[in-house]
């Protein structure tokens, strides 16, 4: 890592992309003006993301629910907050977040600056207050020198602690995967048949791309996809309570999906079988509020055979990045950063 230079500026740091993604258009980025990314912001925001002073009794930190091993999510069905308290949604893996245009479950962030300043907050989370949180994290004789050098001077306050996460959470790039391999790097050997087979289905009549397009395998909307005829959580309508918002949530990258069991808002499936299945019998086609993206299966159009089925999870588990390294980074030197 590179310091800034003698008025002690931050450096800035260019996020380490394949060759492929530095072309697609798709991929292009724009850093909020007020918050460009550092190396001494990512730095201090990787620190503060491991940080238990966050939380009312430190015993929690960000990581606590976005688990690196398995691509910063969380593998029990609802996330845990303080003393015991179960939440009532699965946490979801933080990776490539950098392009998304909202955050949570119900899409009530618009920003990862505004997203880092809730679960300090939550009652079902950190349980903290951010006063509490500043004088703590001053009172730590390491923290107040990586906030000169991430921002400039070593005051500690609520927006600084978001802006830190929000850098080093823009850091985390997932796009090296078999089937970056393969699609965008030409390596015909990097796929296996039945996982060509699978590939091809998601891109035709199983419908998965109209929901899941590439490079990133997500959507930018929030849709109802049939999980229930009337919905348990409510989604965004929960926050919203406008009628055509019941039940629709966030679409999720499905990047590193082999990772990130269990799955949906509320972890109610345990397996890539589970979810294939869910969406070749269960959809529920009579829900109100069912986006018009599921009108294949409302005709009916959406058929698998159980080969089917296994060549669709084959596919899915080749979107898992096979660098050792899920928050790979590089200053202008392209200098990575340590591993934790």
């Amino acid at each position: 890592m590179k310091r800034g230079d003698a008025l002690n500026k931050p450096t800035p740091l260019v996020l380490d992309l394949p060759s492929w993604a530095l072309t697609d258009t798709a991929l292009k980025l724009e850093f909020p003006y007020d918050n460009p990314l550092t190396v001494e912001g990512a730095a201090l925001g990787r620190r503060l993301f491991h940080e238990k002073a966050l939380s009312a009794d430190g015993s929690l930190s960000c990581a606590s629910c976005h688990v690196q091993r398995f691509a910063f999510s969380d593998p029990r069905t609802r996330s845990m907050g303080m003393g015991g308290t179960m939440g009532e949604r699965n946490a979801p893996a933080i990776q490539n977040v950098a392009w998304d245009h909202f955050f949570f479950w119900d899409a009530r962030a618009l920003s990862i600056e505004l997203q880092a300043f809730a679960p300090v907050t939550g009652h079902a989370e950190m349980g903290s207050n951010w006063n509490k949180v500043a004088e703590r994290l001053r009172r730590i004789p390491a923290y107040p020198p990586l906030f000169a050098a991430a921002f400039g001077d070593g005051a500690i306050d609520s927006m600084r602690v978001a802006f830190a996460l929000a850098q080093f959470e823009r850091t985390m790039i997932s796009l090296s995967s078999r089937f970056d391999r393969y699609f965008h790097e030409g390596d015909s050997t990097a796929l296996a048949l039945s996982e060509k087979r699978g590939k091809d289905l998601f891109f035709t009549r199983a419908n998965c791309a109209d929901c899941h397009s590439p490079p990133l395998f997500k959507g930018h909307e929030v849709q109802n996809i049939g999980l229930d005829s009337i919905p348990v959580d409510l989604g965004m309508g929960g926050r919203t309570h406008i009628a055509w918002h019941m039940g629709r949530f966030k679409t999720p990258s499905l990047r590193n999906i082999a990772a990130t069991a269990p799955y949906m808002h509320d972890g109610r499936f345990a397996t890539l079988e589970q979810v294939v299945d869910f969406y070749a019998d269960d959809v529920n086609t009579n829900s109100p509020t069912l986006d018009v993206h599921m009108q294949p299966w409302v005709n009916g159009e959406v058929r698998l055979s159980i080969q089917d089925r296994a060549d669709l999870v084959a596919f899915l588990k080749t979107l898992t990045d096979e660098d050792s390294s899920p928050t790979r980074v590089m200053d202008r030197r392209s200098e990575p950063h340590d591993d934790l």
